[in-house]
């Protein structure tokens, strides 16, 4: 029975991994709207380019057949040299939205370095002793850093469906922030169903024993206004509260005194 005119028949997807790319506009229009992203305006170019407040960092999404469709740049600090992240067409904006969502957080981030792999111990993935990883229940999705533990390398997670047939992957350089990874390899082991609506076409396989795929009619309004609610979540994170200066402190104490 095809859907009335008030539902939208949506398929809840897992694992998230398999689901296919998904909406860019999940990560670019909160990033413009609800971070202060700015972007460029070519009509003619198949890009989009965005850039942070600070210009430290630039967000690249653009269709390439050879190489990451997506590329998130971030210019060099005091206390760390640039680094940058890429993402395959088919990684799910879920997965990216999570690192992006971490990288604008107004909220400052922990002192001590995450573990990207602590969130795949708890989800039950599996150590990969040959090749210092991490493996999912079901072989698809595997986590490695390059590299040695007196000189680590560059970050890869990489969605398979075989030895021969990757989906995507995901590439994160040597001094990449450790919570950042942490955020997108606790998104990716989550396992909440992501939601589609583009139909099966988007799946990198419909074998019933990999792809799980729950379809279901959604209330038209709640898949049109997901992605607003998602930018209004966004831009009413609170920013902390400047350290007060000494001298501010000192007259706050007189007026206390007074």
């Amino acid at each position: 029975m095809p859907p009335s005119p008030e539902t939208v028949e949506v398929d809840f997807i897992t694992p998230r991994h398999l689901a296919g790319g998904g909406d860019p506009a999940w990560i670019t229009v909160p990033l413009h709207r609800a971070c202060g992203w700015s972007h460029g305006n070519d009509p003619l170019m198949p890009r989009v380019i965005l850039s942070s407040p600070d210009q430290k960092a630039l967000l690249r999404l653009e269709p390439d057949p050879d190489w990451q469709w997506w590329t998130l740049h971030h210019a060099q600090e005091p206390d760390r040299p640039a680094w940058y992240a890429s993402f395959g067409a088919r990684t799910p904006v879920e997965l990216i939205a999570a690192v992006t969502d971490t990288l604008t957080d107004p909220a400052p981030a922990a002192s001590t370095p995450s573990d990207p792999y602590e969130p795949l111990r708890q989800a039950g993935w599996w150590p990969a002793h040959a090749d210092d990883g991490f493996v999912s229940p079901d072989a698809t999705a595997f986590v490695q850093r390059t590299g040695s533990p007196e000189d680590p390398g560059a970050w890869f997670v990489t969605a398979i469906l075989g030895p021969d047939r990757p989906v995507w992957q995901a590439r994160f350089s040597e001094h990449a922030p450790p919570h950042l990874i942490t955020a997108f390899t606790r998104a990716l082991a989550n396992p909440k169903p992501v939601l589609r609506t583009d139909g099966p076409r988007a799946l990198a396989t419909r074998d019933p024993n990999i792809v799980t795929r729950n379809t279901t009619d959604v209330p038209a309004a709640y898949v049109a206004g997901a992605l607003e609610e998602r930018v209004r979540r966004l831009a009413d994170r609170s920013t902390p509260s400047p350290t007060p200066l000494p001298t501010d402190r000192a007259q706050a104490n007189r007026g206390r005194a007074l």
